[in-house]
């Protein structure tokens, strides 16, 4: 295996960026392919936890995103009258760092590791399908054939689909307007809040020391809470009074917008020579924080697997079977926090703010919470 392999990768996102570095540093010819103009990332924050901050170290990234991001050591979770429900606390768990980034940080800096190994970003090149062989078909016609081609090109994958992985692709009728604020003195510092009234949550975090990240979740049926451009602010303060100092900085006409959550699934995240990656093969809701998390640990999974191993198609079916439990774990999770925090009935909200601190105590939910988390890819060829 001394000649260069060539990877082609559809989707400048977090999983196809963190792939293209991943691969690059391993002495792949890379090219990325976005179909938009530029690269660009929603404004918006990201929870960055320990197996995503691990991939950062991996390539070289980490002080480049923790430099302008916020850690995090403290998270309330407060009910529809302002109880305290859970205290959660970082600094008492080993291997449990947790950052709050600006996604275009992180964006950025992933862009930058994966340029700097050799890695092309070729921007307004479309995919449209992939083959077994290797090959990506782009709007500008058939490529020619790749050693692995990578489907990054999230939900509603052209590459997944052209190939017919996908089993199912189901809108979850939930959802989150997603939003920057100036930071003020008013905010919490190495702290999150998040707070559920009904189907309701709202989150803050502050995400670097100039912005604070505020997310607002809501069922599809909840039109009012979905309406968010232009943002109706007395709408959510009516729900959520404790935060009417961080919504009142909402712009009227906010960047953010509402967005509906995935569940994706696969029968498989590979045929061939192609891997699908990221919200390709697993697009989860983000109640754990774990979508983009998982996402590159995959990709630096999927690059520690195909590197060193000549047999590519046997080496992505090698990094599926020992990837994929923890991911449909964190997605099936992920799944039910939402339901109990959209879903419950409002006449039983009181019991719900009883029964959460229980559960949350229990040591099988809590490893079960922190299973992504934790877990260190280690697919290396002789590992």
């Amino acid at each position: 295996m001394t000649e260069t392999r060539r990877a082609e990768i559809a989707g400048a996102g977090l999983a196809g960026l963190t792939a293209a570095a991943v691969l690059a540093q391993r002495g792949w010819k890379v090219r990325v392919h976005e179909q938009g103009e530029g690269l660009r990332e929603i404004g918006a924050g990201i929870y960055l936890f320990e197996n995503a901050l691990r991939v950062l170290e991996a390539i070289g990234a980490y002080d480049d995103v923790a430099g302008r991001a916020e850690q995090i050591f403290d998270g309330d979770l407060r009910d529809h009258r302002d109880r305290l429900v859970i205290r959660r606390n970082e600094r008492r768990a080993v291997n449990s760092r947790l950052f709050v980034a600006l996604r275009r940080d992180l964006h950025g800096a992933l862009a930058r590791a994966a340029t700097a190994a050799g890695a092309e970003i070729v921007t307004g090149s479309r995919a449209l399908a992939a083959t077994p062989d290797g090959r990506l078909e782009l709007a500008s016609g058939l490529g020619g054939r790749a050693d692995l081609v990578v489907g990054a090109d999230g939900v509603h994958s052209r590459v997944r689909d052209s190939l017919g992985l996908a089993t199912s692709i189901v809108d979850l009728g939930d959802g989150c307007g997603r939003h920057l604020i100036p930071r003020t003195t008013a905010d919490p510092v190495q702290r999150t809040f998040e707070a559920w009234n009904g189907g309701r949550r709202i989150g803050v975090a502050p995400a670097s020391r100039d912005w604070v990240y505020v997310f607002l979740c809501c069922p599809s049926t909840d039109i009012a809470g979905r309406l968010q451009q232009p943002f109706d602010t007395e709408e959510w303060i009516r729900s959520h009074p404790a935060y009417a100092d961080q919504l009142r900085r909402i712009p009227r006409h906010p960047e953010g917008r509402w967005l509906t959550f995935y569940d994706v699934r696969c029968r498989a995240w590979s045929s061939g020579r192609v891997a699908v990656l990221g919200d390709a093969a697993h697009a989860m809701s983000p109640n754990l924080g774990q979508g983009a998390c998982t996402a590159m640990s995959n990709a630096l999974a999927l690059g520690q697997a195909v590197s060193g191993r000549a047999d590519v198609p046997a080496a992505l079916r090698l990094w599926e079977l020992r990837e994929r439990p923890y991911t449909d774990r964190t997605q099936r999770y992920s799944l039910l926090y939402g339901r109990v925090g959209t879903r419950w009935p409002r006449p039983l909200l009181d019991v719900r703010s009883r029964l959460v601190p229980v559960v949350a105590r229990s040591p099988r939910f809590r490893r079960a919470m922190s299973q992504a988390a934790e877990h260190v890819p280690r697919l290396e060829a002789g590992a």
